[in-house]
């Protein structure tokens, strides 16, 4: 299953910053249909396309949706290391497994 969707870049500041990109709820919905008996602590396996750049990481359920983890790495290579908490990006997901990745669009 391959999901594109655009959601709000979020900050958490604990004792070092860490970025997410929120999944709207409709496709977190879908996700978790999805992934039923695949998940491990709530968490999803997922491999993410944002732009021309691809990572791996496992999707955090949080307040009913799920939040993609964003490492400095891949917002480097994705261009988002000058966004805002509360903009916006767009990234397509596929549950790791699952064939078919197609870039967002």
């Amino acid at each position: 299953m391959e999901v594109t969707f655009t959601g709000s870049v979020l900050e958490w500041r604990g004792p070092a910053p860490y970025w997410f990109l929120a999944v709207p709820p409709e496709e977190s919905e879908d996700i978790k249909e999805a992934a039923r008996g695949l998940e491990y602590w709530g968490q999803v396996a997922v491999e993410v396309r944002i732009g021309d750049t691809e990572f791996t990481t496992a999707l955090f359920p949080k307040d009913g949706r799920y939040l993609v983890p964003l490492k400095a790495a891949a917002r480097r290579a994705a261009g988002l290391t000058g966004v805002e908490e509360g903009e916006q990006a767009t990234a397509s997901l596929r549950i790791a497994g699952r064939p078919g990745l197609a870039p967002p669009g």
